[in-house]
């Protein structure tokens, strides 16, 4: 499918006042799925700027529920004092609970998890494949945010090549090596080991 074949429009925005600072919240809907999804921008830049972002997928559990089986909530918080403290940037989050499988999966694959599978096995055993995330949506809401290089934010490389191939200037890799604890350190090795994940291995061990 190319984006073409996909739609998205851009609904509304808004102050978003948070814990870190004043955010501006944007609304964008895929028009084939109603699928829901939101940037948050802070400050301001020109087209020709470097602009720092996080793609984040949404995680109801450690988002939200303080989970510490993941280390995305923790992310989540980083990210948004990294760009209040820079300044400026943006970060989109990005409706794709469990890696695209759903939330309802993900505690499927959580019980599979409990009884000894990784992360990967879990998502395969549900008849998933291990990311099945979609970042198409992510170049139009930079481009509506008028950003078009970036510095992003991730441990993840299929991020980083999933905008490249959008068209967009992926200047530099920003590590976000943040939130490692004991009850998450497997699943970030397995994160490591089987999908490429860039963490210092020092904070695995």
């Amino acid at each position: 499918m190319t984006d073409a074949d996909t739609a998205f429009d851009y609904v509304s925005s808004a102050k978003l006042p948070t814990r870190f600072g004043e955010f501006r919240i944007h609304g964008f809907v895929e028009e084939d799925s109603g699928q829901e999804h939101v940037a948050l921008s802070y400050g301001n830049w020109t087209v020709d700027d470097e602009v720092l972002i996080r793609i984040h997928s949404e995680c109801l559990t450690g988002d939200a529920l303080f989970s510490t089986r993941c280390d995305c909530g923790f992310q989540l918080e980083k990210a948004l004092q990294n760009i209040v403290e820079h300044g400026s940037g943006v970060l989109l989050y990005l409706r794709q609970e469990g890696r695209g499988i759903g939330l309802l999966n993900k505690v499927r694959a959580y019980h599979l998890q409990d009884n000894g599978m990784d992360t990967v096995e879990a998502n395969e055993h549900l008849g998933f494949d291990a990311d099945m995330r979609d970042y198409r949506i992510c170049r139009f809401m930079l481009e509506t945010l008028g950003v078009k290089r970036v510095s992003l934010m991730t441990n993840n490389p299929r991020k980083r090549q999933a905008l490249t191939d959008l068209g967009i200037d992926v200047v530099k890799r920003i590590p976000i090596d943040h939130g490692v604890t004991e009850h998450n350190k497997g699943y970030l090795r397995t994160k490591t080991e089987k999908l490429g994940h860039d963490f210092d291995p020092h904070l695995l061990k």
